[in-house]
């Protein structure tokens, strides 16, 4: 009992040293240790790649075909620029999902900087225009409405969730694909036998210790999504991730620690977040950043005591120059106000890259740190 309290407390201060390797406090051995890691990473990538010639050499073949496809000239090619360009918009979305869901609940926010922005401006454009048959190109760098006078009525909700459902399903997916990796790490250390060191697993495992002493709110939110995975199976994981869920890691540790079969939890989890959560989402940004709703919300802005008027005139600005620009007046002087908006969310947007840049290099550092930690570990059990 001794040896095991002190190898945990060694454990717990080799845990805080691996935190302590950031770049604000330790940058020269942070960037060390990232490099070293990268080529770590590198060599593992290439022998695995190495072990699975013949997949390598398939997709090659089918990437030279693919290359000579798309340079022969022919009929053809009005076809793979429809599919190029469907390719590439689906694989955005797809990448930026899985920013947003990797790394267990520390990835990119990509929901907040680009889809809802996109979704908001989609709707925007939908009610000023009375219409979604927005001309391509260069949707959706810039909306224009049609020059076409759209036919009576409103433009309905519907129209507008169906305008941006393949954007808003490959996020989706995006975010389904970037929980694999607790599940794997989950199930890999189930049929081992080891005993990973991650903190997250590690917290699972506790977890599952104290079960029935857990009191406060936190631990008995975590075992009730256990509970829920464990017993209801599918259906409890379509449940965990059809709704915003900040716990949902916790479902992924859990299926791969009680061995379920993959494609039960990845099928519950694609269902869940690329099509029911995602248009609870979809409707949320929709109805928020409806014409009415919009104009409600910036008269509310301009009823605020002394500040009001003054914070009320650029949003009005910048509603101004968007419906200038959806119209394409390129002689209307396009309002000043509209910078300051633009100026703030394009400042967010790199201080959000920046810092998911900066928490890379560190987790890859730490990495490394831990690499070395475990080394020692079986250097000392071999003595």
């Amino acid at each position: 009992s001794f040896a095991d309290s002190s190898l945990s407390e060694r454990k717990r201060r080799d845990r805080e040293e691996r935190l302590n390797i950031v770049l604000w406090k330790q940058p020269l051995v942070t960037l060390q240790y990232f490099f070293l890691e990268t080529l770590i990473n590198l060599k593992e990538w290439t022998i695995k790649l190495w072990h699975r010639r013949s997949i390598l050499v398939c997709f090659l073949l089918t990437l030279a075909v693919l290359t000579a496809t798309y340079y022969i000239e022919g009929t053809h090619q009005q076809y793979v620029r429809y599919m190029e360009k469907k390719f590439f918009w689906c694989a955005y979305w797809v990448g930026l999902g899985i920013l947003s869901s990797v790394g267990l609940g520390t990835g990119l926010h990509t929901f907040l900087l680009y889809l809802g922005p996109h979704i908001a401006s989609v709707t925007l454009a939908a009610y000023e225009c009375n219409s979604v048959n927005f001309p391509e190109p260069p949707y959706p760098d810039q909306i224009i409405c049609p020059d076409e006078e759209p036919a009576g009525g409103s433009i309905s909700l519907w129209a507008i969730i169906s305008k941006v459902r393949l954007e808003a399903c490959m996020w989706g997916a995006g975010t389904a694909i970037g929980e694999l990796p607790p599940y794997f790490m989950a199930r890999a250390a189930r049929l081992s036998g080891a005993e990973p060191d991650d903190e997250e697993y590690q917290e699972f495992e506790e977890m599952l210790e104290h079960a029935e002493t857990a009191q406060d709110f936190a631990s008995r939110a975590k075992l009730a999504v256990q509970n829920l995975v464990q017993k209801v199976g599918f259906f409890g994981i379509l449940a965990c991730a059809s709704i915003p869920n900040p716990l949902f890691d916790l479902a992924g540790i859990t299926c791969g620690h009680f061995l379920v079969p993959f494609w039960t939890f990845f099928g519950a989890t694609l269902i869940g977040k690329a099509v029911i959560k995602m248009h609870i989402q979809k409707l949320f940004v929709i109805v928020t950043f409806s014409k009415h709703i919009v104009e409600q919300m910036v008269s509310l802005i301009g009823a605020i005591p002394s500040i009001g008027p003054s914070l009320q005139k650029p949003f009005q600005e910048y509603l101004e120059a968007q419906r200038i620009k959806l119209h394409h007046r390129s002689d209307s002087a396009v309002p000043q106000g509209e910078n300051w908006l633009s100026w703030m969310f394009e400042k967010l947007v790199i201080v959000m890259v920046c810092y998911f840049i900066l928490s890379i290099i560190n987790s890859m550092a730490q990495s490394y740190a831990k690499r070395q930690q475990q080394k020692m570990y079986s250097e000392e059990k071999t003595k």
